[in-house]
């Protein structure tokens, strides 16, 4: 893509033009549930259509599946342009985010890619990231002083170290300041999302703002704090529509400053402002009243280890149990070559009920092993299998033998 291509491009983006948001759709396609950082203000909630703010979906897809979905909203959103990336989790830290590049851009090479990111892992794949066809990159950066920034990160998982404070916030910050410049430098176009938090950032945006600008920026984007709960910020007040057109009015005397944002969901679809996301959902539930209108309340888990596989085994020697109605799940190492017990879980309570209990009681099997990157049942039902997914974890049904089952699971 030249420069005139990456112009029209331009031209056509609802989120980097606030003239194309009334006339051009896009599509974001949530193939991305793993993070690698964990924010203050985050809650990730699956299956919960009737919420929309960032790290939102009603399902994770596998990028096949996204490729299916992008041909039916063509299909009906002929104003689509623009195929956006832009979680669960971090698009960076899940290697299907690529590998849906690459498929968007063989089928749909008329169509824009964009990926929004944390910015941690952004060093190591802006490049990768060009060569796939990517042009607009949007990086959330809160802060470009580790003090503030420590105080609205929780922690930072880097090179398979998780860090916290001071030396969590210095380090994402660094990332972030070399993956902008980079992709800047490759011709990317950058914009660089704030999130203003009262009381902690909000002095001290001017001054990110000039950072980010004088490193190639081109697009800022001061968005409100969404009290969620269930996070550390759940108390703190969001930033007042006077105070935030305040501090964007002070900024923009250093950078262009978006003021249509609309704080999409993980899987919007359609022009900003008319989210059409619901149309296209495939989950239809469980069948014990958990459709996609109930909410599946399961953080990710920054310390899941890949290798980690829980078994649900009664014996020990055969995968023998079901999920739901597991009374204890056996947790193992392994290489692909070796098979190493670790420990045994007990579930608190095996009974199979249904409707909310159904539900709080496969979310309380998930909080039990969700350190784990594989999970082997000998029997499954939608509503944990799609729960499972959204977290980046593999299921895999079986009735054999537990070892041979977790060697052949890697």
């Amino acid at each position: 893509m030249d420069q005139s291509e990456i112009q029209k491009a331009l031209s056509e983006h609802p989120c980097y033009n606030e003239e194309a948001h009334h006339k051009f759709a896009r599509m974001h396609i949530p193939v991305a549930p793993r993070c690698n950082i964990q924010c203050n203000y985050c809650n990730r909630k699956f299956d919960c259509c009737n919420e929309s703010r960032p790290g939102v979906t009603s399902e994770v897809l596998s990028p096949q599946d996204a490729i299916v979905k992008i041909r039916a909203v063509r299909e009906k959103v002929p104003e689509l342009r623009v195929i956006g990336i832009a979680g669960p989790g971090d698009p960076l830290a899940n290697e299907e985010t690529f590998q849906s590049l690459e498929l968007i851009a063989a089928e749909f090479p008329d169509l824009t890619l964009c990926v929004s990111t944390n910015g941690l892992a952004l060093p190591d794949s802006a490049k990768r990231l060009y060569d796939l066809g990517v042009r607009f990159v949007t990086v959330t950066m809160n802060s470009c002083d580790p003090e503030i920034g420590a105080q609205i990160y929780d922690s930072v998982v880097f090179e398979k170290k998780k860090y916290s404070g001071i030396e969590g916030a210095r380090i994402l910050m660094e990332r972030q300041l070399e993956g902008i410049r980079l992709s800047a430098e490759l011709g990317m176009v950058v914009k660089v999302n704030i999130v203003m938090v009262p009381g902690i950032n909000d002095g001290h945006i001017p001054d990110l703002v000039k950072k980010v600008k004088s490193l190639g920026a081109y697009i800022v984007n001061i968005l409100p704090l969404i009290p969620v709960e269930g996070t550390k910020f759940s108390d703190r007040r969001a930033p007042t529509p006077l105070e935030r057109k305040e501090l964007m009015d002070r900024c923009s005397i250093d950078a262009k400053m978006m003021r249509h944002c609309r704080q999409c969901r993980a899987d919007a679809i359609g022009k900003l402002g008319e989210d059409r996301s619901a149309e296209f959902v495939h989950f239809s539930g469980c069948g014990s009243g958990c459709g996609p209108q109930k909410q599946v309340n399961v953080s990710l888990d920054l310390d899941r280890d890949e290798s980690r596989v829980a078994v649900a085994s009664s014996d020990g020697k055969t995968v023998d149990c079901g999920f739901g109605n597991a009374r204890k799940f056996r947790i193992y190492a392994t290489d692909g070559g070796t098979c190493r017990f670790l420990e045994e879980r007990a579930v608190k309570d095996g009974e199979t009920v249904a409707g909310d209990s159904h539900r709080k009681h496969i979310e309380a099997i998930v909080d039990s092993i969700n350190d784990c990157g594989t999970v082997i049942v000998r029997e499954i039902g939608p509503l944990p299998s799609k729960v499972l997914k959204n977290l980046g974890m593999k299921v895999v049904v079986s009735e054999g033998d537990v070892e041979r089952a977790v060697r052949d699971s890697h």
